[in-house]
C-alpha cells in the first residue's frame, strides 16, 4: 500500500529530479519504513501534495517481530501468540513495547551466549531486557534445537515446550527471575498459568 502511494505521489508531482530516499531497518527488536520525498519547488500542486503526505506520514512499526536464522520458522499462529503475550503481560501489570524474537540453532545461541554474556554453554533461551517502567521491550533468542531436545528429555509435546520458552522470555521482561532461591518454582508456576490460558 505504501509503495503504491509513493508511486502515485511521484506521478502527481510530475518531476524528473525527485530525490527519493528510503530506508528499511529490520532487527530482532523492531521494524520500520521511512521515506522522504523532495518535490520540484516550481510545482506548487506537488508541494501541496508533498506536505499533505508529510502530515499523514506513517511509520509502520510492528510491536512483536519474528525472525529465524539457520533454521525453519516454527509453524505458529503468530497473531494468536501475540495476543497471548499481551494478555500475560497485562496480568503482570505490563504493556507490550518492541519485542524481537529470533529462532535459531544451538550453534547460533552458543555464539550469542559467548559474545554477549561470556557464557560458554548451550541454552534454550537468552533474553535481553530493554524494558522501561511498565512497558516491556527486549530481544529474545531461542534455540529450537534445544527446545526440541528438552521436549524429548522431559517427555513434553514439542509445541508445549516451545510455547513455554516463548512465554518464559516475556515473564523475564515482566521482572520474574529464576536464578535465586525459590525463584525457579515461581517462574514455573507463572509459566504453567500462562500455558493454561491457551489450553496447554
Amino acid at each position: 500500500m505504501i509503495q503504491y502511494l509513493l508511486f502515485v505521489t511521484s506521478k502527481l508531482l510530475n518531476v524528473s529530479d525527485i530525490a527519493k530516499k528510503s530506508a528499511a531497518f529490520s532487527s530482532c527488536r523492531f521494524n520500520f519504513f521511512m521515506v522522504f520525498l523532495i518535490p520540484n519547488s516550481r510545482d506548487y500542486f506537488g508541494i501541496l501534495l508533498f506536505f499533505l503526505f508529510l502530515t499523514t506520514f506513517v511509520i509502520v512499526m510492528k510491536q512483536i517481530s519474528w525472525n529465524s536464522q539457520g533454521i525453519d520458522m516454527p509453524e505458529l499462529d503468530f497473531d494468536a501468540v501475540e495476543k497471548w503475550i499481551a494478555d500475560v503481560a497485562s496480568r503482570q501489570g505490563r504493556g507490550v513495547g518492541q519485542i524481537g524474537y529470533l529462532f535459531c540453532t544451538d550453534e547460533k545461541i552458543l555464539e550469542v551466549n559467548r559474545q554477549f554474556l561470556d557464557h560458554d554453554y548451550y541454552t534454550d533461551i537468552i533474553t535481553f531486557d530493554y524494558s522501561d517502567s511498565h512497558i516491556i521491550s527486549g530481544d529474545i533468542v531461542i534455540s529450537l534445537d534445544t527446545v526440541r531436545s528438552n521436549a524429548d528429555q522431559f517427555v513434553q509435546p514439542y509445541r508445549r515446550e516451545l510455547m513455554r520458552v516463548i512465554i518464559h522470555g516475556i515473564l523475564h521482561l515482566c521482572g520474574i527471575d529464576d536464578k535465586g532461591p525459590g525463584e525457579r518454582e515461581i517462574m514455573e508456576r507463572y509459566e504453567d498459568e500462562s500455558l493454561e490460558m491457551i489450553g496447554l
